[in-house]
């Protein structure tokens, strides 16, 4: 997942639909002298296409049969052309799909099965993240490129200022709901447990939360509830948990604990909240940490607090490379064999966390000094390790678009006081419903 959101617009998911019924990759299997070429895609920003090109090389330099052709741009530019180019029957031969887009692809028919690889040829014991690929059948889509997990982010000098204890492993979300008031503060500089505190005129917020790896997801995942069942075809919205989690949360809007969607609007950007100091802890995932490094904050991250039964969750999005379905076999063994270097390379997974993108996804590497002692913020970046032990996908499916805007456009109407809690649950259940059967259904 990019770092500027987790979601992509009904239109380019809309355009795979045409996927089964497009013709073969224009793509020749082989160039002069025998070598396979294979088309690989990626999304990038300068300083990952830079790092991947050093990856590509050193990989032709050890495979000389294959030779790589690339095809890059900025993240949303990618997948607007490469959906155009999956409806056409010219998509890469292997791309990196952004891990919430892995299922829909599969769904739509767009990509390979490749179980069969995976259980053969992938240690499961030496790969992050391998798991969250694989579909309520059993069946793999993809290998992992780069894990994501979210992680509570805390601001160390807002804590210092106000005399609050920094969150800890042991944390509840009430534990947070208490520290956010203590961390909220007025125009004059009154916290939100004083009597005299001002709910319109707030300067400074507890917590900030938002979308769906940041957000509300993974409270009702730590309360007991979520948002669909292990199929991805039903909603599970209408549920006791789910009420109580959505009470937490609405409590702390109105109690003015938490930016709500009008705050979060004039800031121009939900990230902004944070990263210019006006929030005190926000739920984020690793790539943000390029953004709080860069903006020079004194930060640290702790485990995301219990719920009330002493469950946890943490958000996992395990950005992928995919096979194209329409690919050759001389092109799906290049890309297996590309699949595997990138997995099981010392060499590849060292350069790429130099990059600071994702968490690496050979184990070895992720526990090493590379990644957890590279000299920068977080301190604590084995929180990000330690919380795969209980990290779940955010329940993507082709229609992940689709239901995340019925999901957090009623939760907006919500926190605006637009409706009360019941009603919530009981239209979001329904319009969530209705998307799933729209297109599951048909």
């Amino acid at each position: 997942m990019k770092k500027r959101g987790l979601l992509s617009t009904i239109g380019i998911l809309g355009l795979l639909t045409a996927v089964l019924f497009t013709g073969c990759s224009s793509q020749s299997s082989t160039t002069e002298g025998g070598q396979v070429e294979l088309f690989l895609g990626y999304s990038s920003d300068p300083p990952t296409k830079k790092k991947m090109e050093e990856i590509i090389a050193k990989f032709e330099s050890s495979h000389p049969n294959i030779k790589i052709k690339t095809e890059t741009a900025p993240y949303e530019d990618f997948y607007q052309k490469l959906t155009t180019q999956i409806a056409a029957g010219t998509a890469p031969d292997i791309w990196q799909s952004d891990g919430t887009k892995v299922f829909g692809f599969a769904q739509r028919g767009a990509i390979r099965d490749i179980t069969d690889y995976v259980t053969k040829e992938i240690n499961k014991d030496e790969v992050n993240g391998l798991e969250f690929n694989k579909d309520a059948d059993g069946k793999y889509w993809g290998v992992p490129q780069g894990i994501q997990v979210g992680a509570l982010f805390y601001n160390k000098d807002l804590f210092d200022k106000a005399g609050v204890s920094y969150p800890t492993a042991d944390w509840t979300w009430d534990d947070l709901k208490a520290a956010a008031a203590k961390l909220t503060l007025d125009a004059n500089g009154k916290n939100a447990d004083d009597p005299a505190f001002d709910k319109n005129s707030v300067k400074q917020f507890g917590f900030t939360f938002f979308g769906s790896s940041r957000g509300a997801f993974n409270i009702l995942k730590a309360y007991g509830g979520g948002v669909l069942d292990p199929t991805m075809t039903k909603s599970i919205i209408n549920s006791p948990e789910n009420k109580k989690a959505v009470e937490w949360m609405a409590d702390g809007m109105k109690r003015r604990l938490f930016p709500n969607p009008a705050d979060l609007k004039a800031f121009q950007s939900n990230f902004k909240v944070f990263l210019s100091g006006a929030s005190a802890m926000q739920i984020d995932i690793y790539a943000a940490t390029t953004a709080m490094n860069g903006a020079e904050l004194n930060y640290d991250v702790a485990p995301l607090p219990k719920g009330p039964d002493g469950k946890r969750f943490a958000p996992v999005i395990a950005n992928s490379w995919v096979i194209n379905k329409k690919a050759n076999e001389q092109k799906v063994k290049a890309a297996q064999e590309w699949i595997t270097y990138w997995t099981t390379s010392d060499e590849a997974q060292v350069e790429w966390t130099q990059v600071g993108e994702a968490i690496p996804v050979k184990k070895s590497v992720a526990n090493s000094d590379k990644f957890l002692t590279n000299n920068t913020k977080p301190e604590n970046k084995k929180v990000f390790l330690d919380s795969l032990e209980f990290a779940g996908t955010i329940d993507t499916n082709a229609v992940f678009a689709e239901w995340v805007k019925v999901f957090t456009d009623n939760l907006s109407e919500l926190f605006m006081d637009k409706y009360g809690v019941d009603e919530y649950i009981a239209k979001t259940d329904q319009g969530i419903q209705k998307v799933l059967d729209d297109f599951f259904k048909k």
